[in-house]
């Protein structure tokens, strides 16, 4: 039998100081900006929208659109292909590196979570990992892509799930954890 350790977590002790997530003057600016420019409802040109995000650091490809009230966290941690679509309410939270390949949809209000906690540590440690969406994914609406995991080409997590694992290319995954449903076949 093993034996049950009983510590309680201690939020006190909570640091995250070796995170680095760039100059304090770049965060600020973008915290206003990203308000401003892409966490708004207010009709605001998707062509602007593309400068300002490359002109934070994004690497973005041709004909992306961005729909209204994105949020994203670190513009200079993300790499978006071409003719990408970001849906209204996208939540990139990309304390880690974000690339997103071509042709990739993420539906109204989907999550991109790159950080997490450790539960199992005292002070809650934060952890970080990197996401990738390959060439033709879909992450469904409200559906939510957790920490390390890479949606491989043109894998579909349909409405309302959660990644907590890789996705199979051409594979099709639904629930919390999702779990493979069936394969993509996509006709001309």
């Amino acid at each position: 039998m093993r034996e049950q350790i009983n510590e309680k977590t201690d939020l006190s002790r909570f640091d995250n100081s070796w995170y680095n997530h760039g100059p304090r003057w770049r965060v600020l600016l973008w915290f206003l900006v990203n308000a401003y420019f892409l966490n708004t409802y207010l009709p605001i040109p998707v062509r602007l929208k593309v400068a300002v995000l490359r002109l934070f650091g994004a690497k973005i490809g041709r004909n992306v659109m961005i729909k209204p009230a994105v949020n994203i966290k670190y513009p200079w941690l993300l790499e978006i292909g071409d003719y990408v679509w970001i849906g209204e309410q996208v939540w990139i939270d990309n304390l880690s590196q974000v690339v997103i390949g071509n042709n990739a949809c993420l539906s109204q209000g989907a999550m991109i979570l790159t950080g997490n906690h450790n539960y199992r540590s005292i002070t809650f440690d934060l952890t970080t990992r990197p996401i990738s969406l390959e060439d033709g994914v879909w992450i469904g609406a409200r559906s939510v892509v957790c920490a390390g995991v890479r949606c491989e080409s043109h894998s579909v997590l349909s409405v309302n799930s959660v990644a907590t694992r890789s996705l199979d290319a051409y594979s099709i995954y639904q629930g919390n954890p999702a779990a493979f449903i069936r394969k993509r076949t996509i006709t001309a």
